[in-house]
């Protein structure tokens, strides 16, 4: 095994040049995909490898994880030990479980209250609470009533369609809009519900949990998580100039989210970026960067590193069982 087991949690450290650069450079649909494919990736890695090394770290260790078998003092000699790395990463391991199950608790607990506030709320994708804190969110996977239907502020109606989720939003924050902003805002997060965006928030912050190196990824999807919004209420109503003076005008008044894993109209971060961005001809929905390019070099080396990790994991994995397997029966 050796060095491959602990390459996983190194291998991250290529990932960071590209977090930065995929956000400035990339789509921000595609800037999204791509990092969170690496955040999982990355993750997954780093925690079989810490898994692999609590086995073969721990094998003289009373209480080891091996069969009986392992108890002949012979058979341990035979595999790759590390007594002080074995304990480093049993902690290491329960430290993530404990970080897991911390995050999902809260989310839970999170998504609970925002649920038993629309108590009482009529049924519909758009969800006013009277509120005097201005927020606005995306609540994904709650939706009671007809898909369908027109909402009408100051004449001009905005037509709901079925998104999987409803749209909570405060009295203060519609009263610091005028009707064209309030149109953007419904825009920017039925795109939030659309694009499915809690999903891809989860999955990087559960793999910066995992693993503290991949922080940069989570800050990286989470501002382009935004930027894809901000960009399909601008296709939807045709108005860059008026998002982006609605994203101004509600950083101002606005509180934030409930929790970072629900997509928001003014969430905390770059906001300046967003509407510098927003006046700024639409990006270009390329694919993959062009490889002779900062961000296509950076997103090369990300991927490099990501299938290096991959490959140390599995081969550590592949030469563990072997190794059990030539030691004694399991």
């Amino acid at each position: 095994m050796g060095v491959f087991v602990l390459l996983p949690l190194l291998l991250p450290l290529t990932a960071v040049p590209v977090a930065r650069l995929a956000e400035r450079h990339l789509h921000p649909r595609v800037a999204t995909r791509l990092l969170s494919a690496l955040a999982a990736v990355l993750a997954v890695c780093s925690t079989v490898c810490l898994g692999l090394l609590v086995v073969v770290g721990t094998v003289q260790l009373p209480g080891h994880p091996l069969p009986d078998a392992w108890a002949d003092r012979e058979a341990p000699a035979t595999a790759p030990y590390e007594e002080a790395a074995g304990k480093g990463a049993v902690v290491a391991l329960l430290a993530v479980a404990v970080s897991w199950s911390t995050s999902a608790r809260r989310h839970r607990r999170v998504r609970r209250r925002a649920e038993d506030a629309l108590a009482g709320v009529p049924d519909g994708e758009l969800a006013v609470l009277n509120d005097e804190a201005a927020y606005a969110y995306a609540l994904p996977g709650v939706r009671n009533g007809p898909a369908v239907r027109a909402w009408f502020t100051g004449g001009r109606s905005v037509r709901e369609v079925t998104s999987g989720g409803r749209i909570v939003v405060s009295t203060a924050m519609l009263a610091s809009l005028d009707a064209d902003e309030r149109a953007a805002l419904v825009a920017h997060e039925r795109a939030h519900l659309a694009g499915r965006h809690h999903r891809y928030l989860l999955l990087v912050r559960f793999a910066a949990r995992a693993n503290p190196l991949l922080r940069p990824l989570r800050s990286a999807v989470a501002y382009a998580t935004e930027r894809w919004a901000d960009e399909e209420a601008a296709r939807v109503t045709g108005e860059r100039r008026v998002v982006a003076r609605a994203i101004g005008k509600a950083a101002l008044v606005s509180r934030g989210t409930p929790t970072p894993t629900l997509a928001g109209f003014a969430a905390p971060g770059p906001v300046p970026r967003r509407v510098a961005a927003l006046l700024e001809p639409a990006p270009s929905a390329v694919r993959w960067p062009p490889v002779f390019t900062a961000v296509g070099l950076a997103a090369w080396a990300a991927a490099a590193g990501t299938l290096g990790s991959a490959l140390s994991s599995a081969n550590a994995t592949v030469t563990l069982l072997l190794v059990l397997k030539a030691a004694g029966p399991l």
